[in-house]
């Protein structure tokens, strides 16, 4: 037996808790703006440490790694922040396969389609002048 998310009970007929809401969209926007800003903090020091490591050791390979290193944390940053939580079962899918659209449309081809013509039938009635159907 089936409850209505208006009667606060689940599927199997448990009630639901509060403590079983999702996050406030807010909430979840300042959480997802924190792991960038932490992922993006990491990206000036390491350009300075790159600049301070060429200049004690005067290595430029160790200074192109740590270079080469925080070239992609822009990219991480953004894909980890826009990360949202996975969708819950009652959340409606938007993909509707009935409405699909070919990616590449054809043309009908109809002299390609086999179509089986009805052989004609002798009728009873055609000596009346009419004409067969």
């Amino acid at each position: 037996m089936k409850h209505g998310p208006e009667l606060s009970f689940d599927d199997e007929g448990r009630p639901v808790l509060i403590t079983r809401a999702a996050p406030a969209y807010e909430e979840q926007h300042r959480a997802r703006v924190r792991k960038y800003l932490t992922l993006m903090s990491f990206r000036i020091p390491a350009l300075i440490l790159a600049a301070v490591a060429y200049s004690i050791w005067e290595n430029g390979l160790l200074s192109l790694g740590i270079v080469v290193l925080s070239i992609p944390l822009p990219w991480m940053a953004v894909l980890i922040a826009n990360d949202r939580p996975p969708r819950r079962a009652e959340e409606p899918r938007r993909f509707d396969r009935r409405q699909r659209i070919p990616l590449f449309p054809t043309a009908e081809r109809p002299a390609l389609e086999y179509r089986v013509q009805p052989t004609p039938q002798p009728d009873a009635a055609a000596g009346d002048g009419d004409p067969p159907r």
